[in-house]
């Protein structure tokens, strides 16, 4: 299992609005930073603040094209919050093997 700390960032991704609406508009595919800015009403600090969160909690990967960052969801991410919730959420006697090794 990984950290409280290292675990806390997926649910720290998860409780903002803003960040939710982000995770929304990345659902229909990679997006520019420049495309998410604006209908987020965000300044681009504002932005790289929140998508920072995001990518710390490995929902979200980035990669650089030219001077724009572009960002997605990130399956194995996704994978990762779905068993770290079933991990935490599932009391000792029912978890058996299965979620244990959520982190890996």
């Amino acid at each position: 299992m990984g950290t409280h700390q290292e675990n806390a960032k997926v649910f720290k991704a998860l409780c903002d609005p803003k960040r939710l609406a982000i995770l929304e508009q990345l659902r229909s595919g990679e997006k520019c930073a420049c495309v998410l800015q604006e209908p987020m009403d965000l300044t681009q600090s504002g932005l790289s603040y929140h998508m920072k969160i995001l990518c710390d909690s490995g929902l979200v990967v980035s990669r650089q094209e030219g001077k724009w960052t572009h960002y997605r969801l990130s399956e194995s991410g996704r994978n990762n919050a779905v068993k770290l919730l079933l991990a935490i959420t599932t009391p000792v006697a029912e978890q058996g093997d299965r979620y244990l090794s959520y982190d890996k």
